[in-house]
């Protein structure tokens, strides 16, 4: 017991908690698929609140993998039929050792966790579990930090497929994103319809495109930040946009 203890105690004394004193870092989490991978926060992102914190109580850990689905994050995750495909949560994994690098010692004031993912889940048809699903992976990253505090910026999948033909629950992850965002206050979601027009990293025209282009992500981190920074700051707003 006297083991546990310390233990809790030293994750106290590094991730903050509900009474923490506000002396700390700000965490920014970023993590999801292509999209989120597309997305350098060095350029995009890092210097706006470097820029509203100061560099030296900013940390960023950014951990993303194109084309998967969210059950390789959140490891409780289930089918709304049946019991296959299964859950590993192996990239959750990857995430949370670049998290304790990153943090090390420090006192960590806040913690922003930034999400752009939902691709993999509209294809593969998984959008009637996602709302719940992403519940569940915030809840997960609430335990292991042990705060119930922790700002989430969600960037909701594009206009690309609104018609569901490629992607046959593109709408219902979207919807899904925006009522996770919705139900928590501590919650945002981001738009990012405007996003994927204009010319990819490899200098390509496209057009209603699945992934963002140059301008795009530029936009992306941008949103993502001052989302970041409102909910920081103590406010909430969200975009004006279709649904």
């Amino acid at each position: 017991m006297k083991y546990i203890r310390m233990v809790l105690a030293l994750a106290t004394l590094i991730f903050g908690g509900d009474d923490a004193l506000s002396a700390g870092k700000h965490l920014f989490i970023l993590s999801g698929q292509s999209n989120m991978a597309g997305l350098n926060p060095d350029l995009f992102f890092t210097p706006a609140v470097e820029k509203e914190f100061g560099g030296k109580n900013v940390l960023v850990v950014k951990s993303a993998q194109g084309g998967q689905p969210i059950r390789r994050w959140y490891k409780q995750w289930t089918p709304a039929e049946g019991d296959s495909p299964t859950a590993t949560g192996d990239l959750y994994d990857v995430l949370m050792q670049k998290v304790r690098d990153a943090v090390a010692a420090e006192t960590v004031e806040t913690v922003t966790f930034v999400w752009m993912q939902g691709e993999r889940d509209a294809k593969e048809k998984h959008g009637e579990v996602y709302q719940r699903s992403l519940d569940g992976l915030v809840k997960q990253l609430q335990k292991d930090l042990q705060r119930t505090d922790i700002h989430v910026v969600v960037g909701r999948l594009s206009d690309f497929d609104l018609k569901n033909t490629k992607y046959p629950h593109w709408t219902k992850v979207r919807h899904a994103q925006v009522a996770y965002a919705e139900a928590n206050a501590n919650a945002v979601w981001v738009d990012t319809d405007d996003l994927n027009d204009g010319r990819n990293q490899r200098g390509k025209p496209i057009s209603n495109d699945l992934h963002y282009s140059v301008e795009g992500y530029r936009t992306l981190g941008s949103r993502f930040a001052e989302q970041s920074i409102q909910l920081i700051r103590g406010g909430k707003f969200a975009p004006s946009a279709k649904q």
